[in-house]
């Protein structure tokens, strides 16, 4: 155990830069999901419908993750040229659902003229929509030559806003009950796994770089330009940022390591913190409809839940300073996140999420919008 003082070390550039990545991104996630199922609902477009989870589906998380696991513990580099393909294919996808709300935002502010230029696949493309597909196949191209970790952080940021806003949970009930079970499956693998497989099969897995295809052709082709190509890439499925950020101290074995934070320690949270923002949205709309409800001011719960999920994410990375090993992040998240979404403890009633936990009057008044409440993943 290292000294209490060592604990300012959360303060250095990239612990805090890693913290407020990973609060934004939960945050976006969830808000990026909230606005994509009105968009689906308004646009009644099942081509895009969401996959919503029921409670068998969603328990089977923890152990198709923990077959995932133990397949890239023993195959990674056999399967890893693979792996880096889907990869590609995934993040341009999820990169261009991560941004084109800013371009229709940019069109619709300017005024700008989109022609149709093109059909492909059953759908028409417009020329923003072209020009956007192309940005991100070539921010992706960029990524496979040079592996640098901006973007690599940024296809993973991506690839977390498109899974939190195409995968949902039914209820409240269900995502605290798959919080749980992570909790169980983040401990098991970041601390006994060693017994039982040798190994830490989770970091194992984790530190692991995939082989670059890109590399392999170019290399077996004898391309010009084959020493700027990257050999290895950190595939991301992580958000990285170097010990050394800006300067920084922070220890560890050598200046070149980094602090890492895994997808599901954002995109699991996001899924629960989207039912919090669905509920407040909610609430808000149905409070401002009533004349005997008084109106709703703000996002009141989703401050309570984001807010313990900061809690919990800060615990952990002061956990991991003060024994300077690896941390289930998911061990104080779910502690702390539940904690905080207590406030507005919810219970499932005929797949709506109702809150519970008010008294008297004060529950009878917000009863008619509780009953009305229905989980944003409804409009798949």
């Amino acid at each position: 155990m290292e000294p209490l003082w060592k604990l300012v070390y959360l303060f250095e550039p990239a612990p805090v830069t890693l913290i407020l990545t990973a609060i934004a991104v939960t945050f976006g996630s969830a808000f990026r999901a909230l606005n994509y199922g009105k968009e689906m609902e308004r646009n009644r477009d099942l081509s895009e419908a969401s996959i919503t989870l029921d409670r068998s589906q969603a328990l089977m998380i923890p152990v198709m993750s923990s077959c995932s696991l133990l397949l890239m513990f023993y195959l990674f580099s056999s399967v890893s040229q693979l792996l880096t393909v889907f990869t590609t294919v995934a993040s341009a996808s999820s990169l261009y659902f991560f941004l084109s709300p800013y371009v229709a935002h940019v069109k619709s502010q300017f005024g700008l003229a989109d022609p149709y230029v093109s059909r492909c696949c059953s759908k028409s493309f417009t020329r923003m929509q072209a020009f956007l597909l192309l940005l991100c196949c070539s921010i992706v191209a960029v990524w496979l030559v040079s592996g640098h970790w901006v973007l690599n952080n940024l296809l993973g940021i991506s690839l977390c806003i498109a899974f939190v806003s195409h995968v949902r949970l039914p209820n409240i009930k269900i995502c605290a009950m798959l919080l749980c079970c992570l909790f169980v499956y983040d401990i098991f693998w970041v601390f006994y796994s060693e017994r039982f497989f040798g190994a830490n099969v989770m970091v194992s897995v984790a530190t692991q770089q995939a082989s670059n295809p890109v590399h392999t052709v170019a290399n077996s082709l004898s391309l010009p330009g084959l020493q700027l190509i990257t050999k290895k890439l950190e595939l991301p499925v992580k958000i990285v940022f170097p010990r050394n950020l800006l300067g920084g101290v922070l220890p560890g074995n050598n200046a070149a390591e980094f602090m890492m934070l895994g997808l599901g320690d954002m995109a699991i949270p996001s899924m629960l913190l989207a039912l919090v923002l669905c509920f407040d949205h909610r609430k808000g709309k149905e409070s401002a409809d009533s004349l005997d409800i008084p109106p709703y001011k703000g996002h009141k719960y989703i401050w309570y839940a984001l807010s313990g999920y900061a809690v919990g994410l800060m615990t952990a990375l002061a956990a991991g300073v003060l024994t300077h090993s690896p941390q289930p992040a998911l061990l104080y998240l779910v502690c702390t996140f539940n904690s905080g979404t207590n406030n507005c403890d919810f219970m499932d009633e005929k797949g709506a999420s109702r809150a519970v936990g008010r008294s008297g009057a004060q529950f009878d008044r917000e009863n008619a919008v509780n009953r009305s409440l229905r989980c944003y993943s409804n409009s798949s």
